[in-house]
């Protein structure tokens, strides 16, 4: 059974927007949109490892979400967040790779709390990647592009195709975002480094 995430916003562009950056950066999780707090509450709402929550609807039900503060993330709009009592933010107005990297932050942070506010990436694949694979995994993480990926590593450009093949085969990741995900929760690369 995979680990459920509740996305709730009354906003059906930012829901979508979330949802299918969460799945691809995230895909062993189960996602469920609900338009308004009424309808989480409707559906069995202490199922849930995370709650995305717009801003307006966690101050009207901010009771609800301080008692799940370890589990609610709240969507906000810009650098300055409203104080929220301690619950964690995410700003929703940035560039992918900015929000992938504090989403893995969030995830961080909630474990190092002692509280399993999200779940790692499965460890076990019916492939290991070679030590190779891994390096050239590590480059593509830190934004390097086929070629330059092959001048650090002293190959071929064609090799890098390869083993870029081979990563997304072994590992069915396609997108950067979602290896650069899969490479943190491996200990491949520090978060700080990406």
């Amino acid at each position: 059974m995979h680990p459920e995430i509740a996305i709730i916003d009354n906003n059906t562009l930012s829901c979508m927007g979330l949802e299918n950056l969460l799945e691809e950066i995230i895909p062993m999780v189960t996602i469920r949109v609900f338009n308004s707090f009424e309808a989480l509450i409707d559906d069995t709402p202490d199922t849930y490892a995370h709650y995305f929550v717009s801003t307006q609807i966690c101050f009207e039900h901010i009771a609800f979400f301080l008692e799940r503060r370890y589990k609610t993330i709240v969507l906000t709009a810009g650098n300055n967040p409203p104080q929220l009592a301690g619950l964690l933010t995410l700003n929703s107005y940035q560039d992918e790779k900015s929000l992938v990297k504090n989403i893995l932050s969030l995830h961080r942070m909630g474990h190092h709390d002692g509280h399993a506010t999200a779940h790692k990436m499965p460890t076990e694949n019916n492939h290991e990647l070679s030590p190779r694979e891994i390096e050239v995994l590590v480059l593509v993480t830190r934004g390097f592009i086929n070629k330059e990926i092959a001048d650090k590593l002293n190959i071929s450009l064609t090799t890098v195709i390869t083993h870029r093949k081979n990563i997304t085969e072994k590992l069915g990741i396609k997108s950067v975002s979602g290896l650069t995900v899969y490479a943190v929760m491996h200990g491949y690369v520090e978060i700080d480094r990406i």
